[in-house]
């Protein structure tokens, strides 16, 4: 199962769900998909009452869009989980108009993320400074992943109990995201 919209979303509210739904799919016969599934579908609710919709699938042709839905805007990352080619629109509802939208487009310039992860790193380690995504936010992840699974094995929402605080597993944001 991909992470990357799992991760996003969390990141995104600072929250840790409340509540799961799954669904796991794969085409009978295919023979791609013997060993690992072709589409996962999940609900996260978070506590603010943010709801999560999320799918991933090794079947279906670059669909890496992320997509946020708010009452006077949605804004979306296509693609949202490439390495280049980042473009982000945000679309927000006119001040005097309701019927009007107002979308703008930023391209995102291109990194070198991994050379950026690893020099975060090493700063960290020099300066002896906890990472923004240490081991605990990974595992956080892997804890997720395996309740999604479960969901959709059982078919039943599956309660979490509520974490207090935003960004819990998470450790100080670099320079450049503060």
């Amino acid at each position: 199962m991909g992470i990357y919209c799992l991760n996003a979303t969390r990141y995104l509210t600072g929250e840790e769900p409340i509540a799961i739904s799954a669904q796991v799919f794969s085409t009978p016969g295919d023979p791609r998909f013997k060993e690992v599934e072709e589409n996962v579908t999940f609900q996260l609710r978070f506590p603010s009452g943010v709801l999560g919709i999320c799918s991933t699938s090794y079947g279906f042709h670059e669909a890496r869009r992320f997509r946020v839905f708010g009452s006077d805007a949605w804004g979306q990352l296509d693609p949202g989980f490439s390495y280049n080619g980042l473009r982000m629109m945000i679309s927000r509802k006119s001040p005097t108009n309701s019927m009007v939208e107002n979308i703008s487009e930023v391209r995102i310039g291109e990194k070198n993320q991994f050379a950026l992860e690893i020099d975060r790193m090493a700063d960290c380690v020099i300066q002896n400074k906890q990472p923004h995504t240490p081991g605990e936010e990974g595992l956080q992840d892997q804890k997720l992943i395996a309740l999604i699974y479960e969901a959709a094995q059982t078919g039943k929402t599956i309660a979490l109990p509520r974490v207090s605080g935003l960004d819990v597993t998470r450790g100080p944001a670099p320079r450049a995201l503060q």
